[in-house]
């Protein structure tokens, strides 16, 4: 499902207008990545949370030359699905 197919199906289990599911959809993107950026967690009850982890610098190798490199630590963001999504469903 990419984004326009979610708006759709938003649209038309809520009643909203598409234009309306839109915003509701972009806004719930700007709400989540803001948390993020400052360090937040976002949970969703039964859907599942959002947080922030680091990952730690590693010693990688170029595939093609064999070559060793070195890949920085950086953050990145890690989705945990809930007891409803990951229980019941799938």
């Amino acid at each position: 499902m990419n984004k326009a197919e979610l708006i759709d199906a938003m649209a038309a289990e809520s009643g909203l207008t598409k234009a309306d599911a839109k915003r509701a959809l972009d806004s719930f993107v700007k709400a989540t990545t803001n948390a993020l950026v400052a360090g937040d967690r976002v949970a969703l009850v039964g859907f599942g949370s959002f947080g922030v982890s680091t990952r730690a610098a590693r010693t990688g190798r170029n595939p093609q030359t064999g070559q060793e490199l070195k890949i920085a630590a950086k953050k990145v963001v890690k989705f945990k699905p809930g007891n409803e999504l990951s229980g019941g469903i799938l």
